[in-house]
């Protein structure tokens, strides 16, 4: 009589077949939002076919790479620009896509060992290093610009008198398209194993589950909502004030870099910035107003207000949503976890989750051309954009709005049930 041996736990197929229908799900979602973006905003019409290298140069910039713009004007001119943006819709979107394809092989597990979960990380990261490293090399062209074509009929006809014809383009740097590219993949899966409840962890990881998931899925819910009601407010300026494709632009390239920004603000924090020259911010154009000038201005609840007095809402709504965040947190947490604890939860998350806004949303984008040393007369010749946080401020503020509204949210989940084990619930 024969014994069959044990069966060995069913795992879920992750192989390579796996992580290429990942790496592909996430490039192509996030090249129809970047393409329907820059669509919208006018990029189509750019000569010499260059639409899909725009494209591809937008995806660089969403996961962390660098785009370097050149410009040679011949002996007789100078030109220089510099641009640091990340379009953080477009970086959302592959990340939602990206967690996702991740975990769904993992699902309806409860422990993975850790060989495992690098593996199917490893397989992953080596697609998207490839992808990279094509998005890299794609991410090139040039312009051949008519000195007329800027508005200054002097300058124009001493590029024709002289046979000067400015050119532009914009190229990337590969080693750090690839090194934060990478980075950011990395940053993507931990949150994902971090923020899924389902999402199985090795088993001497499970201790910090019940401090460090809760707050992350609080962090990651209010971040979303605060995207859509973004979405919900400029889809109802399309639809009331025009400009509908300029509004859907910002959508679909820069919403999350609005709205996070707002959330700062709301929180007290400061960013200081300047706006010169033909450069613009779409929306909103209270900050605009602010921002242009000769000097650096300094932008928070304050000088927003003396512009417009509705930004004073920003506040509540601040209070409302992190209170909404807090609250969902203790709810996602053991009952024996205290409000003082649930505080510490909170104000770690939200510092963390600004640390990060005030890193990835900060704008920076400059041009200049002079012909002959006459390239200042104005006109389109010349432009400055700059918005940059004062981060420490931020992070302070941060850590005290989490503490108050940790314990507060941390107090009226106390009569509810919660998940896990229940324990006495008793306050030291």
């Amino acid at each position: 009589m024969s014994v069959a041996p044990p069966s060995r736990p069913a795992v879920a197929a992750h192989g390579w077949v796996q992580a290429l229908a990942v790496v592909l799900a996430g490039l192509l979602a996030m090249a129809v939002v970047a393409a329907l973006g820059l669509w919208a905003a006018g990029a189509a019409d750019l000569p010499d076919g260059a639409f899909p290298r725009v494209v591809a140069a937008t995806l660089v910039t969403a996961v962390g790479g660098m785009v370097e713009l050149s410009g040679n004007a011949g002996g007789l001119a100078e030109s220089d620009a510099g641009l640091t943006v990340i379009p953080l819709s477009v970086t959302l979107t592959g990340a939602l896509v990206l967690a996702a394809g991740f975990l769904w092989p993992l699902r309806h597990r409860a422990v993975a060992g850790a060989r495992e979960l690098a593996g199917w990380a490893a397989r992953i990261a080596v697609l998207w290093l490839v992808a990279l490293l094509v998005l890299a090399f794609t991410a090139r062209q040039t312009f051949t610009l008519s000195l007329g074509d800027l508005g200054q009929d002097v300058l124009g006809d001493l590029g024709d008198l002289f046979g000067i014809s400015p050119e532009i383009g914009f190229t990337t740097d590969v080693a750090a398209t690839v090194l934060f590219g990478l980075l950011w993949l990395a940053g993507v899966l931990v949150l994902a194993l971090l923020v899924s409840r389902g999402a199985p962890l090795p088993g001497r990881l499970l201790r910090f589950q019940e401090s460090v998931r809760p707050a992350a899925y609080a962090m990651v819910v209010l971040l979303l909502v605060y995207v859509g009601l973004g979405v919900v407010i400029g889809l109802v300026v399309a639809a009331t004030r025009g400009h509908a494709a300029e509004t859907f632009a910002v959508i679909l390239l820069g919403m999350p870099n609005l709205v996070w920004f707002a959330l700062t603000i709301g929180l007290g924090a400061t960013w200081n910035g300047r706006v010169d020259g033909p450069f613009g911010l779409p929306m909103p154009h209270v900050l605009d107003e602010v921002l242009r000038g000769t000097e650096v201005a300094e932008v928070n609840l304050g000088t927003l207000a003396e512009q417009d007095g509705r930004v004073w809402w920003l506040i509540v709504v601040d209070a409302v949503l992190l209170l909404a965040a807090a609250f969902v947190m203790a709810r996602r947490s053991p009952a024996r976890i205290r409000a003082w604890q649930h505080a510490v939860h909170m104000a770690v998350a939200l510092a963390l989750t600004v640390l990060m806004i005030c890193l990835v949303g900060r704008i920076s984008a400059h041009y200049g051309l002079s012909v002959l040393g006459i390239g200042d007369l104005g006109g389109d010749l010349a432009g400055e954009l700059f918005l940059k946080p004062e981060v420490w401020g931020a992070f302070g503020l941060a850590l005290l709005w989490g503490l108050v509204t940790g314990f507060l949210g941390g107090l009226l989940a106390r009569p509810l049930r919660h998940r896990g084990e229940v324990a006495a619930r008793t306050e030291g």
